[in-house]
């Protein structure tokens, strides 16, 4: 087999494991190796803890789907409809091969499903809710099959107060697919409260505001018999350049809060203002907050009356949405608590799982893209060997210590000149060429001296060769041009023959990996 087409044979197998990793392995990384059930670590010192049967819970949020808000392209853009594609095949991968694999008896959305939301057509909102079930395999009920799903509103989804109280079809409309925006269920042992966050800092005299806050109230009434979870797509707040823990990816963002200078609501806001936190910890009392909103990962500790909270604050799980390292949290919630626990808030376990880097698959794509045309194009004919390339050396030293040792005993020897051709593949060969010998007349034999002194071997010799010299660079003039066109020829003929030798060996690889890829890509596609 030739060099060449080993060479082709390796760029295939190297492109098919990278589409086979980043298509389809690297989906597979977090539920095989690098997350798992947060109670399986739990320590078991008593042997109390095996006893323990826990709910499995899968929260995700802020997917976002991409639509004609995204960058204020037409619905019907051929661009559009390509970033649509791939940022939905992407999510759709992410949910059924990372985040389905383990199982989860719940699942859990805070919010920000659609990116336009509030701003859409009828036509075009049913369109992105089409979309959205797809995505994540939802049936008419909004389940993912048999899984109970819960869902709480994001900004993107009914849009701040400002927006929300000024387009309640929109609140209408998102109700009666994804359930009440406020609202409280049980999970195992555990109540989890879930709230309109948008219109917690809302105009207080108006009906949205209001009615979470009425909400809460009946919440804080009842005797908290249960842990309980808050719910909430917009986080608590936190003071400016709070740090966010080890998992954060971006720069923290501070506190930004807008108001419309006519009836105070909420134009945008990055978290609910430290009056409006306070009092959701001190009136429901959680025993851990889940929040989403910031697209990036964020764990910090609240201070209340009630004691200390956790809030983890959920990265997005796409990659389209300002996060490179998008995320989804396992939660273990106990299904019963135990007579003997001292502490029942401890019960509640959570794991954050990453999910893979497709910008950075996608950059490796590129890379290897641009290293198999510098390979093809400059790959040697010969192919690379150490072995060879040393014995290729060491016959050229011999060679060279040959011609400069031996003597020569014919002038024409003497006459020659070894000039670097290079044949059609590539390769250069030492041609020796023959220079014309001077050519010598009868009367060189017998000058004709001056008087009766008879010239000199010595100086026959030297006549013979300033007679040669000029015969030599005459020579050299003639034969030097054509030489050099013939070069010049044999290196554009190389060059041509490497570029079609390269279009030829990058059809060969598109055709066995292309087919691979589309395979892939519609396979996460189809409906399962």
């Amino acid at each position: 087999m030739k060099h060449h087409h080993k060479l082709t044979v390796a760029l295939c197998l190297i492109w098919a494991a990278s589409i086979l990793y980043g298509e389809m392995f690297a989906f597979w990384v977090p539920s095989l190796f690098t997350c798992s059930w947060p109670h399986h670590h739990l320590l078991k010192n008593d042997g109390v803890e095996n006893d323990v049967k826990f709910t499995k819970v899968a929260v995700v949020t802020d997917p976002q789907l991409m639509d004609k808000t995204s960058f204020r392209l037409s619905s019907k853009t051929l661009a559009l409809e390509v970033a649509q594609f791939y940022t939905d095949v992407n999510m759709r991968r992410s949910f059924f091969q990372s985040v389905l694999p383990f199982k989860p008896d719940v699942v859990l959305f805070l919010g920000d499903y659609f990116d336009g939301g509030p701003f859409l057509t009828e036509e075009e909102w049913y369109e992105s809710l089409s979309r959205f079930r797809h995505v994540f395999g939802l049936n008419s009920q909004g389940q993912v099959g048999d899984i109970p799903t819960f869902y709480i509103p994001g900004n993107h989804d009914t849009g701040y107060s400002r927006v929300a109280s000024h387009k309640l079809d929109v609140i209408n409309r998102y109700e009666k697919e994804f359930g009440i925006r406020n609202r409280r269920f049980m999970i195992g042992s555990t109540e989890f409260i879930s709230i309109d966050a948008q219109a917690v800092d809302g105009n207080p005299q108006k009906g949205l505001a209001s009615d979470v806050w009425k909400f809460v109230q009946n919440v804080s009434s009842d005797a908290k018999s249960h842990p309980r979870v808050l719910l909430t797509h917009i986080p608590l707040y936190r003071p400016d350049q709070t740090p966010c823990g080890r998992h954060r990816a971006s720069s923290v963002i501070n506190q930004r809060l807008w108001r419309h200078f006519q009836d105070q609501e909420v134009m945008y806001q990055n978290y609910i203002t430290t009056e409006s936190s306070k009092k959701l910890l001190e009136l429901i009392k959680p025993t851990l907050v889940l929040s989403g909103h910031d697209h990036d990962q964020c764990t910090l500790t609240h201070k209340s009356e009630a004691g200390s909270v956790t809030e983890h604050t959920l990265g997005t799980i796409s990659w389209q949405q300002g996060n490179l390292y998008p995320s989804f949290m396992l939660l273990s919630v106990p299904n019963s608590i135990r007579q003997n626990s001292s502490d029942v808030d401890d019960m509640l376990h959570t794991q954050l799982c990453f999910l893979p880097r497709q910008l950075f698959i996608y950059i490796w794509y590129l890379s290897l893209f641009v290293l198999t045309l510098l390979a093809l194009l400059l790959w040697p004919n010969h192919g690379i060997s150490f072995l060879n390339n040393a014995a290729e050396c060491v016959s050229n030293v011999m060679k060279l210590s040959f011609l400069s040792g031996v003597t020569k005993e014919k002038n024409e020897d003497e006459n020659c000149e070894y000039e670097m051709v290079w044949d059609a593949e590539g390769s250069m060969h030492l041609v020796k060429k023959v220079l014309q010998a001077p050519v010598k007349r009868q009367s060189d034999k017998s000058l004709v001296e001056r008087g009766n002194a008879v010239m000199r071997s010595a100086a026959r010799k030297n006549a013979s060769e300033e007679i040669q010299v000029v015969t030599d660079s005459n020579v050299g003039v003639g034969v030097s041009d054509p030489l050099m066109r013939s070069a010049s020829k044999s290196r554009t003929k190389l060059v041509i023959q490497r570029v079609i030798r390269t279009i030829m060996m990058s059809i060969v690889i598109a055709t066995f990996n292309v087919p691979i890829y589309m395979m892939l890509l519609f396979k996460d596609w189809i409906e399962k």
